[in-house]
């Protein structure tokens, strides 16, 4: 029998709640120290980035940061999976926040706003990384209405080079704390 994609979803969703379940039912102590590794992620990932950005001199800098701390997850595979859907989501996010602001979308154009934010994220589920819809909308919000610094062009520009900043950052030191686990756990 072909295992449907909604059945897959279901089992992934099952297996979820059951780690969550886990997670709930761990000592004190070892939910304080798992608690504790995934902040020091997120911070070292989110320093990272935002030293970078800074050093670059981009724009906003803060985003990279931001980006850093949305996509840090406990694990690599779950991060680097968060990140992908966060680089997926700023790209259709920043590509129709641009058509969008183009033909006047904004802060001042509430229908404009929505129909862009409805549309980005249709076409993620249509184009099947429905996973990405919500950064995409997000994204988009964010060209569509923070006050541009410059050309219009360059808002998503910008938004995209934080998002990749943010999520290369957190990767690098995903991969470098699961590396560290493997070899103590070795020991």
């Amino acid at each position: 029998m072909t295992e449907t994609k909604e059945t897959r979803n279901e089992a992934r969703i099952r297996a979820a709640d059951v780690l969550i379940d886990l997670l709930k039912s761990l000592p004190f102590r070892d939910r304080l120290a798992e608690g504790s590794l995934t902040a020091l992620q997120a911070v070292c990932g989110a320093c990272l980035a935002y030293g970078i950005a800074c050093a670059l001199h981009t724009q906003q800098a803060f985003w990279a940061a931001i980006t850093a701390i949305a996509v840090t997850q406990r694990s690599y595979s779950d991060t680097r999976n968060l990140s992908r859907d966060q680089f997926v989501g700023a790209m259709a996010g920043g590509l129709f926040g641009f058509v969008g602001a183009s033909l006047g979308a904004g802060t001042h154009e509430i229908l404009g706003y929505a129909t862009t934010i409805a549309a980005v994220i249709i076409v993620c589920w249509c184009v099947n990384v429905g996973s990405a819809a919500r950064l995409g909308a997000i994204t988009a919000t964010i060209v569509l209405l923070f006050p541009p610094q410059g050309p219009l062009w360059g808002v998503p520009l910008f938004r995209l080079v934080q998002v990749v900043l943010g999520t290369v950052s957190t990767l690098l030191v995903s991969w470098l704390f699961t590396q560290v686990q493997q070899r103590l756990a070795r020991r």
